[in-house]
């Protein structure tokens, strides 16, 4: 972080803070680390991988259902809470969902996942956090999208869509009705995998055009 502060176009990154989907434990992501980095300069967007959709492929530790997405959202929601607040990211901060790909011609399926990602909105809204959500353009991103044009409560205040298109905006390359989500809450992940060095540090980055809020921290 201290390599690529100044020397590279970036200003931000991601932290996985939560959810049992996570990859890894990540023992180094501590509140020390949070307040070092964000006092250096670097914003913070903490995302929680939270229960999957029930239709998805693979082998994901937790899974949603119709019948358990409202009472899992609410938990997730609160642990997604409990776990920013213990990093120093305090009330105001934006907690983004991170719901991967699934089929949207399943209607049940993405219902369940509807009623999750709501449920969680609401447990952080509950706690004075923002609810973000990240998902994929034709997927994910598209059910709460579908909804949002139907106006239904509880949707994400910021969205944070994946497609592949290597626009790095939020307005042009933006896949869903022009009204949606303006005012400076959207972010776009455009390109993946990238390799790059900067101050003589190299790591493979997602790149990510960003007009969406992020964790408050100090």
């Amino acid at each position: 972080m201290n390599a690529w502060h100044g020397t590279s176009p970036y200003g931000a990154a991601v932290v996985y803070i939560g959810g049992r989907n996570r990859g890894c434990a990540q023992p180094q992501l501590t509140a020390g680390w949070v307040g070092s980095v964000s006092a250096a300069g670097w914003k913070l967007v903490p995302l929680y991988v939270g229960a999957q959709p029930p239709c998805q492929t693979g082998n994901s530790p937790e899974k949603l259902t119709a019948d358990t997405a409202t009472a899992l959202g609410t938990s997730d929601g609160s642990d997604a809470v409990a776990k920013a607040g213990a990093l120093g990211m305090r009330p105001g901060s934006t907690l983004y969902l991170d719901v991967e790909a699934y089929n949207t011609a399943d209607t049940g399926c993405a219902d369940a996942v509807l009623d999750y990602t709501r449920s969680w909105n609401r447990a952080v809204h509950n706690s004075g956090y923002w609810a973000g959500f990240y998902g994929f353009a034709s997927s994910s991103a598209a059910g709460i999208a579908q909804a949002a044009a139907q106006n239904t409560p509880d949707l994400p205040d910021a969205l944070w869509y994946a497609r592949y298109d290597g626009a790095a905006d939020t307005t042009g390359s933006f896949p869903f009705a022009a009204g949606l989500w303006t005012g400076h809450r959207r972010a776009h992940q455009y390109q993946v995998n990238q390799k790059e060095s900067y101050g003589g540090a190299g790591l493979t980055v997602d790149r990510n055009a960003w007009d969406a809020p992020v964790a408050v921290v100090g």
